[in-house]
C-alpha cells in the first residue's frame, strides 16, 4: 500500500445522498462497504465527517442563534452521522471507536491522541467527532489537526466531485481538473479546497491532500494503492 494510515474527510451533506437531508441508508451502505474494502488492504483509516445534512453551525446566525451555540449544534449533528457510521461499519463486523472532542461519556470515548494511535494500531477505523471541541472551527480543521497528531500519511478528502478544478466544474462546464497541483498554486490561485485554518495546517506540517470522488464505487481503495485518483495537492 501506498499509505499506511489514512484520515478519510467525509462530508455531511454527501451522506444524505438525493434527499439532500438526513442520513441516507444506500450512501451510508455504500461508504461502509468502501471503509471495508480498502480496511482489508491492510491500511489504517481514521473518519472525520462533517454534520451539515442535519445542521451547519455557520448558517445557525441567519435563524437568530448565536454563533457559538450554533457551532455547538453542528458538533452533535457530526456525533449523529459519526455514530450512524459507527454502527453501519460493526454491522460489517469491523471494530470502531468513536472519540469526541466534547465529553459525551455514554456514547463516546474524549480524544486521547495516544489511545487513538494505538487503536488504529490494532486494525480498528477510528471516527473522530464533535470536532475540535471548540467554536468556530470547521471538521475541516479537526480533519488536519487530527491527520497530524496521529501521523496519518495523508488527508483524503472525499467530495462529490472527482478533484480539484480551476473553477466550480458544476457552474463552468469549460473548468479544467488538476492532477497534481502545490499548496502555493492553490493560494495564488484561490481554489476553495479547505478552510484557510485547515488548509494552512496541512501546508506547514507537509501533510498532502488528495481530494477525490468517494460516490464512485473502489475509488478509496484504488488511492490507498497508490493509482492517480482526484487531485493530489502537496509540496
Amino acid at each position: 500500500m501506498k499509505y499506511k494510515r489514512i484520515l478519510l474527510k467525509l462530508s455531511g451533506e454527501a451522506l444524505a445522498g438525493a434527499d439532500k437531508h438526513g442520513i441516507s441508508p444506500d450512501q451510508l451502505v455504500q461508504y461502509t462497504q468502501e471503509i471495508k474494502n480498502a480496511l482489508d488492504q491492510g491500511v489504517e483509516i481514521a473518519i472525520v465527517i462533517g454534520g451539515g445534512n442535519i445542521f451547519r453551525g455557520i448558517q445557525a446566525e441567519k435563524s437568530g442563534v448565536d454563533r457559538v451555540q450554533g457551532d455547538y449544534m453542528g458538533m452533535l449533528a457530526t456525533l449523529i452521522n459519526a455514530m450512524a457510521l459507527q454502527s453501519a461499519l460493526e454491522n460489517q463486523g469491523i471494530q470502531t471507536r468513536l472519540m469526541s472532542g466534547l465529553q459525551i461519556n455514554q456514547v463516546c470515548e474524549p480524544f486521547i491522541r495516544r489511545k487513538a494511535v494505538r487503536h488504529l494500531e490494532k486494525g480498528r477505523v477510528v471516527i473522530f467527532g464533535a470536532g475540535i471541541g471548540n467554536p468556530y472551527f470547521t471538521t475541516d480543521s479537526t480533519a488536519s489537526l487530527r491527520a497530524v497528531e496521529i501521523e496519518a500519511d495523508v488527508v483524503l478528502k472525499g467530495t462529490r466531485v472527482d478533484g480539484v478544478y480551476t473553477a466550480d466544474p458544476e457552474k463552468d462546464p469549460s473548468a479544467e481538473k488538476f492532477t497534481n497541483i502545490s499548496f502555493g498554486e492553490v493560494y495564488k490561485r484561490g481554489l476553495n479546497v479547505m478552510d484557510m485554518t485547515a488548509f494552512t495546517l496541512c501546508k506547514e506540517n507537509n501533510l498532502p491532500i488528495i481530494v477525490f470522488d468517494m460516490n464512485k464505487e473502489g475509488n478509496l481503495t484504488k488511492l490507498v494503492k497508490g493509482e492517480d485518483i482526484g487531485t493530489l495537492i502537496s509540496e
